[in-house]
């Protein structure tokens, strides 16, 4: 799954901890989520949509 996860935290400027800290994850999801690497449950693909006030759409979509 594609996803605007890095750019969108750029355009807050908060470091990969930051962003963890507030999903309540480690670092290390949020690096894997960046890269593609793993794909976030539901409730924490719900969580990242309410941090950064979007939809889940607009934040992730299926690889083309």
């Amino acid at each position: 799954m594609k996803n605007r996860l890095k750019v969108l935290r750029a355009e807050k400027s908060w470091s990969q901890a930051d962003l963890a800290d507030r999903l309540g994850v480690s670092r290390q999801t949020v690096i894997a989520i960046e890269k593609g690497k793993y794909d976030p449950s539901l409730p924490l693909a719900f969580t990242i949509s309410r941090t950064f006030g979007m939809a889940i759409e607009e934040i992730f979509s299926p690889e083309a």
